[in-house]
């Protein structure tokens, strides 16, 4: 069943809607201190307890060319500077069980890229850990069977996880979200909505990912109604030029009257309950 924790001052499965949101990899240390700084703005002005994220290493890259990140050293330092100075939980992705103790000594959330969501030594260490974990429901996943991944999670006694929807595969480069997948996530454990991922267009720009953030808004209206735990986005002040998922970014601009919106619905969703 959901269960409730907390991480620093946000309540994950609690009632309150989180946001986590940050780039999608860090660019630089200036870059992501500038996005943490923003967002943190934004949701200190409208209340909603928020997380920062960005990766240090984007292993599962669609092109051998592209930008991964500053790495395990450089990158976990980096967001443990943030984590510190802001004030902030901070998650990060983790791709191989031998970063899973590194990373934990620097952030709060080690995520589970959607490609590893059944790697059980990946899902395991990041588990030992003692750190929440996030998993990300594969795209290939049935919603149902995220069980099996939330057991391996349990087996290990940690029991501060959350799961991810990001949309499922639907014919090639492209990914449909089944909002019937929230309710059924949610009876095993809070779940959050990424409203970023869910528009990607998966390899389909000439080696790299392409998207349609035009629909982000209306997904996550639609999850929120739905009712997730939290909201999970890519914002960037220039997506044109970002590094990495720039395609299916939020632009930093559009961030605020957003979540202005999902407030709303999330008021009005849990007054009729």
């Amino acid at each position: 069943m959901s269960h409730s924790f907390q991480l620093g001052q946000v309540t994950v499965g609690g009632g309150e809607l989180f946001l986590i949101a940050g780039p999608c990899v860090i660019e630089s240390e200036a870059h992501a201190r500038k996005m943490a700084d923003a967002i943190q703005q934004i949701t200190s002005d409208l209340g909603i307890p928020y997380i920062f994220k960005a990766s240090y290493d984007k292993a599962n890259r669609t092109s051998v060319t592209s930008f991964r990140g500053p790495g395990l050293k450089d990158g976990t330092a980096i967001l443990g500077r943030i984590a510190r100075e802001n004030g902030l939980p901070v998650l990060t992705d983790v791709h191989e069980p031998s970063h899973c103790a590194v990373v934990a000594e620097h952030v709060d959330v080690l995520q589970i890229p959607a490609f590893l969501c059944r790697q059980t030594d990946l899902l395991l260490a990041a588990a030992n850990t003692g750190r929440a974990v996030n998993v990300k429901k594969g795209q290939f996943v049935a919603p149902w069977d995220m069980k099996h991944a939330v057991s391996k999670l349990q087996s290990t006694g940690n029991q501060r996880h959350f799961l991810t929807e990001r949309g499922a595969s639907f014919g090639y480069n492209n990914l449909v979200v089944d909002m019937r997948s929230l309710p059924i996530l949610r009876k095993m454990a809070p779940v959050v909505f990424d409203g970023t991922h869910s528009v990607q267009t998966p390899s389909a720009a000439n080696g790299v990912s392409g998207g349609q953030p035009e629909f982000i808004p209306v997904l996550a209206r639609a999850a929120v109604a739905a009712g997730v735990d939290g909201l999970f986005l890519e914002v960037h002040d220039n997506p044109a030029e970002a590094r990495s998922d720039g395609a299916n970014a939020l632009h930093l601009s559009l961030l605020k009257p957003l979540l202005q919106n999902l407030l709303a619905i999330h008021r009005a969703a849990h007054s009729s309950l």
